[in-house]
C-alpha cells in the first residue's frame, strides 16, 4: 500500500514537470517570434529592439525605417544624357563606280570600205589637228578617179572646139546659134568636172583619216593590209583639258540629283572634286539605269578609261525635325526612343526618315518640345527612373572643388584647425553589444 502511494506521488510530480516544460516551450516560441532577427520589431529595452535596412543597405539604430512586412527595396536610377529634336538638313551618300573619260572624246568611223595601206600613229602618241592617222584605198576611190579624168577630157574638149568656133564665128562663117551651142556644151562640160571632182575629193577624204582635234591616240583599230568595213571604228581621240566620269543611277536616285550638284572621286587613296553636268532621261538599254556625267578637277594623273569609285548624295531631307540616331530603338521592325517626364523614361514610338551616322529624321510621332534620351542603354525601359549625366557631373566637380577650397583654406595638411592639430579623423566603428 505505501508503495504504491509513492509510485502515485512520484508519477504526479513527473507530470507537473513535464508541463512546467511545455510551458517554458511555449513561452520560448513567442519570445523567439517577436525577436526573431530582421523582422523590425521586438520589446522596448531589449538588446536590438528596432533594428532594420535602410533604403540604401545600411542597419539603422532604434527602429527601422521601413514599416510593416520587411525592407523596403532600392530605387534604381539610370544615367543617360538627353537632347532636345532641333531643326536640319540630313543626306544620304552613296557610293558608285564610274568611268573616267576625256572631256573632249573624239570616235573616228570608216565612211568607205577598203584596204589600210598606211598607218602612222599608235596609241598613246599625241596628233595634231589635221595630221594624218592612216590611209585606206577605198573600193569607190578608183572609180571616182576615172570619172574625174573623163570629165577633165570631156572639158579639154568642149574648150576646144568653143575656140574654133569662135573664129568661124567671128568670120561670119556659123550662126549665132550653132556657136551658142557650143558655148552650152562648154558649160556642161565644166558642170561635170565640178561634180566628178567633189565627188573624188570627198572619196580621198575617205581614204585619208586625219586628226579632226589635237589630243592623245587612245586607241587605233586597223594595221596596213587590214580590210575595214564601212562605219567601223578606227580610232579614238581624247582632247586635252579636264576629264569627265560617266556613272549609271537608279530612278529613285535620279530624282534626287540636279544639274551642278557637287560629287567626289575617289582613286588610289586620292579624292577629287566634281560637278554634274548632265543627267539623262532615257533609260540605258545596256544597264536599265540612267546615265550621269560629270566634269573633274585635277584629274590630269587619272588615267581615261579607269575605274573610280564615286560619291554623291543620292537623298535628302532640308529644314527636317533631327534626333541623334543613337536614340533610335527598333522593335519588331516598328522604331520608338525613350521621352522624360519627371524623371520617368516614357516610350514613344515615331516614325523614322532619312538618316546618316550622326542624325536621324523624325517624321512623326514627336511635336519637337520633347527632352529625348540621346544615349543608347540597356537599362532603359518603360518607367524607368533617369538621372541626368550633365547634372551628376556638375554635382561631382561642385563637391570636389568645395573639398578641395576647405583644404586650401586651412593652409595646412588634411585641413588641420588654426592651432596646428591635425583635423579629426573618423572615429572607427562602434563596440558591438
Amino acid at each position: 500500500m505505501f508503495d504504491r502511494e509513492v509510485v502515485m506521488g512520484k508519477k504526479k510530480l513527473i507530470i507537473g514537470a513535464a508541463a512546467v516544460v511545455l510551458i517554458l516551450l511555449a513561452a520560448a516560441l513567442v519570445i523567439f517570434k517577436f525577436v526573431l532577427p530582421g523582422s523590425g520589431q521586438g520589446f522596448p529595452g531589449m538588446p536590438g529592439a528596432g533594428m532594420g535596412t535602410m533604403a540604401g543597405g545600411a542597419a539603422g539604430a532604434g527602429g527601422g525605417r521601413q514599416g510593416m512586412g520587411g525592407a523596403q527595396q532600392e530605387i534604381s536610377y539610370t544615367v543617360v544624357k538627353t537632347e532636345t529634336p532641333h531643326k536640319g538638313d540630313v543626306s544620304v551618300t552613296s557610293s558608285l563606280t564610274g568611268t573616267v573619260e576625256a572631256a573632249d572624246v573624239v570616235h573616228l568611223y570608216a565612211k568607205a570600205a577598203g584596204d589600210v595601206t598606211a598607218v602612222d600613229v599608235s596609241a598613246g602618241d599625241y596628233v595634231e589637228a589635221g595630221q594624218r592617222l592612216m590611209q585606206i584605198n577605198t573600193d569607190q576611190l578608183a572609180s571616182v578617179q576615172n570619172q574625174l579624168d573623163s570629165a577633165e577630157v570631156s572639158l579639154n574638149s568642149a574648150r576646144s572646139n568653143l575656140s574654133r568656133m569662135q573664129i568661124l564665128y567671128n568670120g561670119g562663117d556659123i550662126t549665132p546659134q550653132e556657136y551658142e551651142q557650143y558655148t552650152n556644151q562648154l558649160k556642161s562640160a565644166e558642170l561635170q568636172y565640178e561634180s566628178a571632182k567633189i565627188n573624188y575629193d570627198r572619196q580621198l577624204s575617205y581614204s585619208e583619216i586625219t586628226a579632226p582635234i589635237a589630243g592623245r591616240v587612245e586607241s587605233i583599230s586597223a594595221d596596213v593590209y587590214d580590210h575595214i568595213n564601212n562605219n567601223a571604228e578606227i580610232c579614238v581621240i581624247s582632247g586635252e583639258g579636264e576629264k569627265r566620269i560617266t556613272v549609271y543611277v537608279s530612278e529613285r536616285m535620279m530624282q534626287h540629283l540636279t544639274v551642278g550638284d557637287a560629287l567626289e572621286v575617289i582613286k588610289n587613296g586620292k579624292t577629287y572634286g566634281g560637278r554634274i553636268t548632265e543627267i539623262s532621261t532615257i533609260v540605258d538599254s545596256a544597264t536599265g539605269l540612267f546615265k550621269v556625267r560629270a566634269e573633274l578637277e585635277n584629274t590630269d594623273e587619272i588615267a581615261t578609261g579607269s575605274t573610280v569609285k564615286v560619291r554623291l548624295v543620292t537623298d535628302k531631307a532640308v529644314n527636317a525635325m533631327l534626333v541623334p540616331v543613337d536614340a533610335i530603338y527598333y522593335s519588331g521592325g516598328d522604331a520608338y526612343l525613350y521621352v522624360v517626364e519627371d524623371g520617368i523614361a516614357r516610350m514613344h514610338y515615331v516614325e523614322v526618315g532619312l538618316y546618316d551616322d550622326q542624325v536621324a529624321e523624325i517624321k512623326s510621332g514627336l511635336n519637337g518640345d520633347e527632352t529625348v534620351v540621346a544615349t543608347w542603354s540597356s537599362n532603359l525601359y518603360e518607367g524607368a527612373h533617369i538621372r541626368l549625366y550633365d547634372e551628376l557631373t556638375a554635382n561631382d566637380n561642385g563637391a570636389q572643388a568645395g573639398a578641395k577650397a576647405e583644404g586650401k583654406g586651412s593652409g595646412r595638411p588634411n585641413g588641420g584647425n588654426a592651432a596646428g592639430e591635425p583635423a579629426a579623423q573618423p572615429a572607427g566603428p562602434a563596440p558591438q553589444q
